[in-house]
């Protein structure tokens, strides 16, 4: 069985002077339909107590999940979960689309409290803007005067299995995104998003081969 997450990290990054800490999480990344979504829970780092039975939400069942939204929501500073719909994904490509659901997150839960430190879960970071290229820097010229600095951002591999920030937003996530796939099922019985969640299972695949893809569906993806 694996370990429960911990506060370890965070109160490390506490007494590094990272007050307050957000953990982050992503799911959807590999659906077939609907939105990527994206977790964030703000912590004050030094003060926050553990939260017994929150780990990832992915070894959790779904009515442990939801059973844990209201005390997470209690325990953290701040917390908010974003999205991308299905169609900027198929604009903006999936990692442009991450971002805008966890700036979207971020933006929401920061106007609580501010963020010291992201705690990003994974080896990719999708949430911060691409350095731009020197061509482009010069033409865009120098950013505003006194342009606030931008939180400092740091992924880490199994954070969701480790960190009790980011396996906290995860379950937010998880949660939310699973009531939106619900929701779009009783309009698109046939899909099965209720059950599947709109990821590419042998039945979801046969519906969209036979009936074609909704406008939920990610039609720059190979669906079939």
């Amino acid at each position: 069985m694996a370990a429960s997450p911990t506060l370890d990290w965070e109160r490390e990054l506490a007494g590094s002077g990272y007050a307050f800490v957000a953990g982050c999480d992503e799911v959807g990344r590999g659906s077939l339909a609907g939105p990527v979504s994206v977790g964030v829970v703000i912590i004050d780092a030094a003060s926050a107590a553990e939260l017994p039975g929150v780990k990832d939400s992915k070894l959790l069942r779904a009515a442990v999940r939801e059973d844990l939204v209201p005390a997470i929501k209690a325990w953290a500073r701040a917390s908010a979960v974003g999205h991308a719909s299905a169609g900027e994904i198929d604009q903006l490509g999936l990692v442009a689309a991450l971002r805008l659901a966890g700036t979207r997150a971020l933006a929401q839960a920061a106007a609580v409290v501010r963020p010291d430190f992201v705690i990003l879960d994974g080896n990719q970071d999708w949430l911060s803007e691409p350095e731009p290229d020197l061509f482009t820097a010069l033409a865009d010229g120098p950013g505003p005067v006194g342009e606030p600095a931008h939180w400092r951002v740091q992924t880490r591999i199994k954070a969701d299995m480790t960190c009790l920030s980011v396996a906290a937003a995860s379950v937010l996530a998880k949660v939310e995104r699973d009531g939106i796939m619900a929701d779009l099922a009783g309009q698109h019985p046939e899909f099965g998003w209720d059950a599947n969640m709109g990821y590419g299972t042998a039945a979801h695949r046969e519906a969209i081969a036979r009936l074609g893809p909704t406008d939920h569906h990610r039609r720059s993806w190979r669906l079939t």
